[in-house]
């Protein structure tokens, strides 16, 4: 297999029709008889939802993924999630690796736009570090796993579901095998919402793989050496512990006396921690998200539209993409002509990316929160906001009402995860590309803005 990109291909047509071809395989192989425990009972769109949530590593389901699908049909998941969280373009490198196939510059320019890294050089290198640490760290989290899922189920099943539910983790997809004690309840079950070591796991698989690529790169070299990090680590860095430790503080004041009131206190901070860290774009849940309070629920829909970090198996507008829109206002506020941070400046085209996204994002939110009400008025609005939410921002978060979608609804999910994984931005790329910018200015006039 060789990496051979053609000539006129840019990388967001790359990426879109790459994700595309993905979802169409999946859809094709969750369609064959024996990919459902009950054969004939997987209608199409049901394939195409489930294909396109794992390829988009999302996590929202119409199925049950342990009673629904077969030992094929799960195992087909699986795959589609570690290609989907890693991009295809990294599994193809690694294929073109093994076969000593040439990279050319123009395929190493898409490898340094797919994992968001800043520099081409060395790309080929960072690369053989990504797949070699993914594959490391997911056999580490099945290994800590297994030691809890073992007793429980046995050991061959135990092994399986510890494997499946760490590659699952690392990639941020929320796809799960609870639903053999319980459908859709992923990890609320008493047994293993109180095992600290499987949440404490999950929570360190899910930071892991969201936090970007190049960040780990530029640990590696770094090791801990904070101030030799790149800017963009720092402020990746910051932010994440930022919003753990905030979430977690906040999720522990609005639940305390609602979902987590049973709890023993430190099942209550654990739990709190979950919270904070899985709607993050992970989609698994210690607690059930629609008995949350409206203010926990609210800041789950916050945090799902920050995601994680650029350059990771996660989604959503990305951290630096909040980051630097704060960092705006309040250098508008303090009447500055530059954005600065930690002793340096950012470049004058990162704030026009950063409102591009979070405008595209928010325009199909509420295009597409519309049109699943107008379709389904008797759906509760808070319900349809945290769905349509979890689906762009690639989290699978629900309050379970992603099985009661007609039709009409579920396609305008799958579209939503669609252009989550594949970016928003990058898909409307597509329809607004010019193959020569355009050098013309007109006179300039103010308006007034507030």
């Amino acid at each position: 297999m060789k990496l051979n990109i053609k000539k006129g291909m840019t990388y967001p047509k790359i990426v879109a029709l790459g994700f595309f071809i993905l979802i169409a395989v999946g859809t094709i192989l969750l369609l064959l008889p024996f990919s459902s425990r009950q054969p004939g009972s997987t209608g199409f769109t049901d394939a195409l939802f489930t294909a396109t949530s794992a390829s988009c590593v999302t996590g929202l389901v119409v199925a049950d993924t342990y009673t629904h699908w077969t030992l094929f049909g799960q195992i087909v998941i699986i795959c589609l999630i570690q290609i989907g969280g890693l991009g295809f373009l990294t599994i193809l490198t690694m294929f073109s690796m093994l076969f000593h196939r040439k990279i050319g510059l123009k395929e190493r320019s898409f490898l340094q736009e797919s994992v968001n890294t800043m520099y081409i050089g060395g790309i080929v290198r960072l690369m053989k570090k990504i797949l070699i640490g993914t594959f490391i760290i997911e056999f580490l989290g099945a290994a800590l796993l297994a030691t809890r899922f073992i007793p429980k189920m046995g050991v061959g099943v135990g092994i399986y579901t510890s494997i499946f539910t760490s590659i699952s983790a690392f990639c941020n997809a929320g796809f799960d095998l609870m639903g053999r004690f319980e459908e859709y309840s992923s990890l609320s079950n008493p047994m293993f919402r109180d095992d600290i070591v499987i949440n404490i796991t999950v929570i360190l698989l899910i930071l892991i793989g969201g936090i970007g690529f190049f960040v780990w790169d530029d640990i590696s070299v770094n090791k801990l050496k904070f101030t030799r990090y790149k800017l963009h680590t720092k402020l990746v860095l910051i932010a994440t512990f930022i919003l753990v430790v905030f979430g977690s503080a906040a999720f522990y004041i609005f639940e305390n006396n609602n979902v987590l009131e049973e709890l023993k206190i430190h099942h209550k901070i654990t739990a709190s921690v979950f919270m904070a860290v899985t709607p993050r774009t992970a989609g698994f849940n210690t607690v059930d998200v629609a008995a949350m309070t409206p203010a926990g629920k609210m800041l789950t829909v916050i945090f799902m539209f920050i995601g994680g970090n650029p350059g990771s198996t996660a989604g959503g507008i990305k951290t630096t993409t909040a980051v630097i829109l704060f960092l705006s206002a309040w250098s508008s506020l303090r009447n500055h002509t530059e954005i600065n941070v930690l002793r340096r400046r950012l470049e004058s085209d990162a704030l026009k990316r950063a409102a591009a996204v979070i405008t595209i994002n928010i325009s199909l939110i509420l295009l597409s929160g519309l049109l699943i009400c107008a379709a389904q008025p008797s759906l509760d609005l808070t319900d349809v906001t945290i769905e349509v939410f979890s689906a762009i921002d690639t989290v699978g978060m629900s309050t379970g009402i992603t099985r009661d979608l007609c039709t009409f609804s579920r396609y305008v999910i799958i579209f939503l995860m669609y252009c989550g994984r594949v970016g928003s931005l990058s898909f409307a790329l597509l329809f607004t590309e010019q193959k020569s910018p355009n050098t013309v200015q007109n006179p300039v006039e103010k308006i007034n803005i507030g």
